[in-house]
């Protein structure tokens, strides 16, 4: 256990991914442990999902800080505390500052529900509906400071049909995300993930 890539993962609502993760942790395919979840929010599902595994929750409330910076170094206390070596946003909606990106460089995943850098923001699956695409998708990047601008690590595509909606794409999207989160943060734990300016490079199995 004490070769596993500890992980800390940042929640704010019902915590499908964090289930994904936790599954795949408890099956063997991850290499990583869950060593703390925490929420913005104390009535995230997320939570109980996490305490039904035994592993530490942590509710922080951004509303007791006078600014995100403050709230952001509250963070970066607790995952340290952890001995946490990859942060996953999981449903977090906040938005971060550079108090915890910089404490964590290339070192903060996210995942998004779109082919980035196509459809950032809130409402992606509304905005691929709009625009009328045939594909969108969902991406797993590293966090900057931008809005869903950091480097790629992995995209899937999923087909928009004519018949979609908002949650029945979502829905799809939802499944690639269950799929390819997991997979993103096994390649953080193989060492196998390098940033080069824009770009994340991916290096061959041994």
């Amino acid at each position: 256990m004490g070769n596993l890539l500890k992980i800390g993962v940042l929640v704010s609502g019902n915590g499908t991914n964090l289930q994904a993760i936790l599954d795949r942790c408890a099956d063997g395919t991850l290499s990583a442990e869950i060593a703390c979840v925490i929420s913005n929010k104390a009535e995230a599902h997320a939570l109980e999902r996490a305490r039904k595994q035994g592993i530490p929750t942590v509710h922080i409330d951004h509303r007791d800080f006078p600014g995100r910076a403050h709230y952001d170094a509250a963070l970066v206390d607790t995952l340290r505390k952890h001995d946490v070596g990859l942060v996953v946003l999981a449903g977090f909606m906040r938005i971060i500052t550079p108090v915890l990106i910089d404490a964590f460089p290339a070192a903060i995943m996210n995942i998004h529900p779109a082919l980035l850098p196509a459809f950032p923001g809130l409402h992606a699956q509304r905005q691929a509906l709009e625009y009328g695409v045939r594909i969108t998708g969902c991406t797993v990047h590293f966090v900057d400071a931008g809005t869903d601008t950091g480097p790629i690590i992995l995209q899937t595509a999923v087909a928009v049909d004519p018949e979609d909606t908002e949650d029945t794409l979502s829905a799809k999207i939802q499944l690639e995300e269950h799929r390819i989160y997991p997979q993103a943060i096994q390649l953080y734990a193989d060492g196998r993930l390098k940033v080069e300016g824009r770009k994340v490079i991916i290096s061959p199995l041994p």
